[in-house]
């Protein structure tokens, strides 16, 4: 099943069918242990609906949080772009270690829209997107769903020092969701396709994927870290890095439109402001 939302409320969509979830049914439904099953269970009594063509981003009042440096690419990306700073050995501790790299992302408020612009940094002149399966987490730390994440990033900030990651993650609209939250009883098995396709003035100048078979890391593993010692009332949004990077030559400018492109997702474009 798959949850699109909308300025109306929240629609399930169920073998190729659109369902209305009235308020009642959507009060609380991000925080969930059992979304699947609950889905499953108001299906029956739920009115039909068109389907979306203006969504919002799929989240209500959660947190956003990433991982970084979970795939090799990712490593080696973060080690290049901090020659400057050293050689960036650090991201090649990061990537061997037992303890993941995690760091906040956003509130809801900076997240963008399917169909909307996200920004790229007045003050830096490098900036790639990062396509990335997104994990919804509940308030206990289980896993419900699942939905794509553009985790927008100013390496020449980054790559100037490390410590300078939130300036180069952390800005309006320097994240975005969407189309909709996959919601799934079982994991996404390991050959699911992540794509990022970047177009400018129609063309393509860039595109690339992987696959979550080269993942270091766990899904389970990056959440039980994230839920060390930390409460989410309202669960979170976890981004869990990605495999797929521009080259070194590459940034975005604005009006590149960027395609996020999930299997059992599907795909989420945006603009660059």
């Amino acid at each position: 099943m798959k949850l699109y939302r909308t300025a109306a409320g929240w629609i399930v969509e169920h073998d190729a069918r659109f369902f209305s979830l009235p308020s009642g049914a959507a009060s609380g439904l991000l925080l969930r242990d059992d979304l699947h099953s609950h889905l499953a269970a108001v299906l029956p009594t739920l009115a039909a609906a068109a389907a979306p063509t203006v969504l919002l981003a799929p989240l209500d009042r959660q947190e956003v949080w990433a991982a970084g440096v979970t795939y090799f690419r990712s490593r080696t990306a973060r080690m290049e772009e901090s020659k400057s700073a050293g050689g960036g050995d650090f991201y090649d501790r990061v990537y061997s270690a037992d303890r993941p790299e995690l760091f906040f992302k956003a509130t809801p408020h900076r997240v963008a829209a399917p169909g909307t612009s996200v920004r790229i940094r007045s003050d830096s002149h490098w900036n790639i997107p990062e396509p990335e399966l997104t994990l919804l987490v509940s308030p206990s730390g289980r896993i419900t769903g699942y939905t794509a994440g553009n985790d927008m990033s100013s390496r020449d900030i980054e790559g100037a020092n490390p410590l300078y990651l939130p300036q180069a993650k952390v800005y309006d609209r320097s994240c975005a969701l969407g189309p909709c939250i996959f919601v799934s009883p079982t994991p996404l098995p390991p050959s699911t396709t992540i794509a990022l396709e970047i177009l400018r003035s129609g063309s393509r100048v860039f595109s690339g994927s992987t696959t979550l078979a080269s993942m270091k890391r766990d899904p389970q593993t990056l959440v039980e870290f994230l839920y060390r010692d930390n409460s989410f009332p309202d669960g979170c949004f976890l981004l869990t890095g990605t495999g797929v990077i521009p080259p070194d030559e590459f940034s975005l400018a604005p009006g590149d439109e960027i395609r996020i492109s999930i299997d059992s997702i599907g795909t989420l474009v945006n603009t660059v402001q």
